[in-house]
């Protein structure tokens, strides 16, 4: 039985997990680091975690993708737009990055590019995470009149876009990619939704 403290202290290992992943890598986190960023004691990764780094990056992962699907549930919650939506979506994406000095980025992306050809277990895990963003954009788009189909493709489209405009964007150290990302995606968003013809 995992106690209130128990919690905590695996609340802790998979959020340090996370913020390592954004400034490492998944490979180039250790699990010893990943104790002493968490300021946990060795022996608790193994006790919550007993499959060790795959499990806790997978916990990782699945954290990672929760944040970011409340954020574009907010946003498409609060925007008048869904261009606006990915606008301000782009804007927190800015802010971590140069927030951190460009040294943060997607760890989904980053656990995909690394580990999606050598575990499935985290390859699942990054997709259920890009699953659970292009959900909401997608019934967002659907609210707003467009096909389900169509509304589907262009949230995928959306959410790619963004994912390699922040890698592009951390390689330049400069989000010109992003705000153009935002930009000229918004723009389309923001056109009426196109007529279905029977």
């Amino acid at each position: 039985m995992v106690t209130d403290k128990g919690a905590r202290t695996s609340g802790r290992l998979v959020e340090s997990m996370l913020e390592l992943i954004q400034a490492r890598g998944y490979s180039g986190t250790g699990l010893n680091t990943v104790t002493e960023h968490a300021g946990a004691p060795k022996g608790s990764l193994y006790f919550h975690f007993p499959d060790g780094k795959e499990a806790l990056g997978e916990k990782a992962v699945e954290l990672a993708g929760d944040q970011f699907r409340r954020l574009v549930t907010e946003m498409t919650a609060e925007a008048a737009s869904p261009g606006d939506v990915l606008r301000r979506v782009a804007d927190v994406l800015i802010g971590i990055l140069t927030g951190s000095d460009y040294q943060l980025g997607c760890p989904v992306s980053v656990v995909t590019l690394e580990m999606g050809a050598h575990s499935e277990r985290l390859r699942t895990a990054c997709a259920v995470a890009f699953e659970s963003w292009i959900g909401p954009m997608t019934e967002h788009l659907v609210g707003r009149g467009h096909a389900r189909p169509a509304a589907r493709a262009v949230a995928t489209t959306v959410v790619s876009a963004l994912e390699g405009a922040m890698i592009v964007s951390r390689a330049r150290r400069d989000v010109e990619a992003l705000r153009n990302a935002a930009q000229v995606l918004g723009d389309l968003l923001d056109q009426p939704p196109a007529k279905e013809t029977s």
